[in-house]
């Protein structure tokens, strides 16, 4: 157990460390390089030009933790043998390159919404698929929907400081916690590359809670969203499924992951209903987000950040609480606790209509 404790606090404080001095280095040679916000203010909150090279760490440790696995683990089966790993990285690596074009070179969202589909594609055929309708195809659609839709929201959601970082972090935390209730305190590639990762996103929140120094950028937001959205399914979405010899019915999964993304998923709706009603589409950037309006009610941006940690924690710690729940098989909880996302839901959205954006003086 000591042994364990030891390679888990390894991979984690060296992924924190890494990203560090990783970030502090495209910091230092980027003065010119990954800089955002001249030209789109309309769009950042943020009304500073800052590196958005933040997210670069998260896919370097992400390689890195791969190449640790196979020398600490030099026993254990070839990485590039598993087949979910190797879906895992290419998708990733396919978010990543797309994110850091558009970082460059601000691609069409048509090429951005092919590349997420893509990734969905390569998780589907690799093993990596939500099992909700138990069809192949049906399956194969929502997971590439979930995919979509992960990448984007998290993408939309990066518009202040700290905001996504903080999300995925308790997000991936979730994930963990969740996969050593299903298979006690079980040690593998999952475990040591998501705690690697996790460990990057906290080396990146230290520069980017506000006062931020950079931002996540695309190519940051891109590759996480996809790495959330497989590690969502893995061990939250497939939670009925995930050991053989204990299956639940799917809903709980689906429950589950609601209440996990509150954060984000809160956001997303909001900014997607607010946007269609004043006939307005939902994939444009804008200053409209739940995060936005909470500044506009008289928020800082270091409150908002607060208020955002408090959600995603609370989101976590009921998500961990119902995942036990399951584990023992009751199943009431669940369907209680998704009001826990209504509720979160319900106070960020009438915050939007209460304290809308200030009208610009002509």
């Amino acid at each position: 157990m000591l042994l364990k404790i030891i390679q888990l606090l390894g991979f984690g404080i060296g992924g924190a460390l890494l990203a560090l001095v990783c970030n502090v280095l495209l910091l230092r040679f980027s003065r010119s390089l990954g800089i955002r916000n001249k030209n789109d203010v309309v769009v950042r909150w943020s009304n500073e030009s800052k590196p958005s090279l933040g997210g670069v760490s998260f896919f370097v440790i992400f390689v890195f933790s791969a190449i640790a696995y196979s020398i600490v683990f030099s026993e254990a089966p070839n990485i590039f043998q598993n087949k979910q790993y190797v879906g895992l990285f290419v998708a990733g690596s396919l978010a990543f390159l797309m994110g850091l074009a558009d970082d460059a070179y601000n691609t069409k969202p048509l090429i951005k919404l092919l590349v997420q589909i893509l990734c969905g594609v390569v998780l589907v055929l690799t093993n990596t698929s939500i099992d909700f309708f138990h069809s192949f195809y049906l399956d194969a659609g929502l997971t590439v929907f979930w995919v979509i839709l992960i990448m984007n929201s998290l993408n939309m959601l990066d518009n202040m400081d700290g905001i996504t970082g903080t999300t995925v972090f308790f997000i991936l935390l979730t994930c963990l916690i969740a996969s050593w209730i299903i298979f006690p305190f079980h040690i593998n590639v999952w475990s040591l590359v998501l705690i690697s990762v996790l460990g990057a996103v906290v080396g990146f929140l230290t520069m980017n809670i506000h006062p931020s120094k950079l931002f996540m950028g695309d190519a940051g937001s891109q590759f996480i969203g996809l790495f959330v959205a497989f590690y969502g399914i893995k061990f939250l979405w497939n939670i009925g499924t995930a050991d053989p010899g204990n299956i639940h019915p799917s809903w709980l999964g689906m429950c589950i992951t609601l209440i996990a993304f509150t954060p984000t998923a809160a956001d997303t709706l909001t900014v997607v209903i607010n946007r269609l009603k004043k006939g307005q589409s939902p994939m444009v950037g804008g200053k409209d987000h739940t995060t936005h309006h909470l500044v506009y009610a008289g928020l800082s941006d270091r409150s908002v950040w607060y208020v955002f940690v408090g959600i995603g924690f609370m989101a976590s710690l009921i998500s961990i609480i119902l995942v036990h729940f399951v584990s023992m098989n009751t199943y009431l909880p669940v369907a209680f606790f998704v009001f826990y996302f209504i509720f979160v839901f319900a106070l960020l959205y009438r915050n939007t209509i209460k304290y809308p954006a200030p009208v610009k003086k002509k």
